[in-house]
């Protein structure tokens, strides 16, 4: 009785959305931004019993630290950082003032620079970028465990 009540208190756990916005105005500012994330992760496995893998806390840092850095270079003004924990995923969303949604360059070794939506669409799950009627909207999604075989949970080959 007690791992069926345990087990019910995971899954409600797990389908409840637990979210952190913050805006960022200078480009100092984009360590704050992946203290943010960590601080985030570290909140959700503590708090709330939510599995954070060291996997996962690295490319989350790292995927936020890719988006709020080209949202800073490319992109007059504030930019907008949220992460939701949401049905095993992290998403990072990304919001920024310039209209242009950014290119994915084809891969080229010898490129110095412009490489970090390759890395983005390497280490999530999903990639999905939108206009707004003031700017664009980037969000990714990465899953929060990782399987107990060691490969990236919810990947697909």
């Amino acid at each position: 009785m007690d791992r069926v009540a345990a087990e019910s208190d995971m899954a409600s756990l797990v389908s409840t959305d637990l979210s952190v916005s913050r805006a960022f105005e200078g480009s100092e500012e984009i360590g704050a931004a992946r203290d943010l994330a960590r601080s985030f992760l570290t909140d959700i496995q503590a708090v709330h019993g939510l599995p954070v893998s060291v996997r996962v806390l690295s490319t989350v840092q790292l995927v936020v630290s890719e988006l709020v850095t080209n949202a800073r270079k490319y992109a007059p003004g504030p930019c907008l950082l949220t992460l939701e924990a949401q049905d095993g995923a992290v998403n990072v969303t990304v919001w920024d003032s310039e209209p242009v949604l950014p290119s994915v360059l084809p891969a080229d070794p010898g490129r110095i620079g412009q490489h970090g939506l390759e890395i983005v669409m390497a280490l999530c799950q999903s990639l999905h970028m939108q206009r707004e009627p003031v700017g664009k909207r980037i969000t990714t999604a990465i899953a929060l465990a990782d399987d107990p075989a060691g490969d990236v949970a919810d990947r697909r080959p």
